[in-house]
């Protein structure tokens, strides 16, 4: 039985499995990360994975197709929770017990993105938010010197091309998609390990050596149909972030362009929250919600009107983080 030992999201993590190829995944997921340590000496959290036979060929329409189906979440008794995608591919969880079980068909492993995005970060995330207490919310965070600003905007709206200009201009890395907050504390945490980017935002990307890099990572493709490239930040060269950021401002990203330069529109207090809540359906319908929302009381808000160039959207994020002191 092999064993990985790591700090995700302020928590201690032990991964275990008898095979190989899962603890590979695993590795390929979150080796190398900056360690957020724990915020106190819990116990760990344990995550066993195991290898099943090929699953059941899936069809859509009629037709074979190689794509697995949608994951399917389920909750029982004692808090137990279940994402099915087949009888193969599924998580069982049980944060009381501070365990999870991953099956993972042989087949799913030609699939690593699907394998990892939806059943090993479905544990990670659910796992760590819930022993935590930790606000789960869809959206991108960047920082500079231990201060961060969450990127809030709808698929498509552009955060994850907007984190990796950042990143490339020396802001601190988060995370693209999943940030998880302690609302005491406003203390975010997130898996700074990959950015997916289209391809029209390649020829936006100024330092040639950087975009041809991007240009040889792997290719994924969204259910949704969008393909894009998978970009390791930990192999660009950026920086990440060493450790949990406290929040100090909320960006929403606007599809309407500015013109010639991005612009910073401050937001309202209260519009802000209104407009985070409804957001954020799932982080606003969990018990932490309420103490999140006093601690955001003071925090100023933003809305983000792009420039011609993404660039120019990074530098005005860096000058908020400048300010927000």
């Amino acid at each position: 039985m092999g064993r990985r030992r790591l700090s995700l999201l302020g928590a201690r993590f032990v991964f275990e499995s008898g095979d190989a190829e899962l603890l590979r995944l695993v590795d390929h997921a979150y080796q190398a990360l900056p360690a957020h340590r724990a915020r106190s000496a819990g116990a760990s959290l344990h995550v066993q994975l195991r290898l099943r036979d090929r699953a059941a060929a899936h069809t859509r329409g009629g037709a074979r197709t190689r794509e697995p189906p949608p994951l399917r979440t389920l909750s029982g008794p004692s808090g137990l929770l279940c994402g099915v995608m087949d009888q193969s591919n599924f998580v069982l969880l049980s944060p009381r017990e501070r365990a999870a079980l991953i099956s993972v068909s042989s087949d799913l492993l030609s699939q690593r993105y699907h394998a990892r995005y939806e059943l090993l970060e479905f544990a990670v995330f659910t796992l760590a938010a819930r022993k935590l207490g930790l606000v789960p919310l869809h959206a991108a965070c960047v920082g500079r010197a231990g201060r961060g600003v969450l990127l809030i905007g709808d698929s498509g709206a552009g955060k994850s091309t907007l984190s990796l200009h950042c990143a490339l201009q020396g802001t601190d890395f988060l995370a693209e998609d999943a940030v998880f907050v302690d609302p005491r504390t406003l203390l975010a945490s997130g898996i700074s390990n990959f950015v997916h980017v289209r391809y029209d935002s390649l020829p936006l990307i100024e330092n040639d050596a950087v975009a041809a890099r991007i240009g040889r990572s792997p290719i994924i493709h969204r259910r949704s149909g969008a393909a894009k490239y998978e970009v390791d930040m930990r192999q660009l060269g950026c920086r990440l972030a060493p450790a949990p950021l406290r929040i100090e401002g909320v960006v929403f990203l606007s599809k309407r362009r500015a013109g010639a330069v991005a612009t910073l529109t401050p937001v309202p207090s209260r519009r802000m929250l209104a407009r985070l809540e409804a957001a954020q359906p799932y982080a606003a319908g969990r018990p932490q919600w309420r103490a999140f929302r006093r601690q955001l009381a003071g925090i100023k808000g933003y809305e983000l009107q792009r420039g011609r160039h993404p660039s120019e959207s990074a530098v005005a994020l860096r000058h908020l983080l400048d300010r927000v002191r």
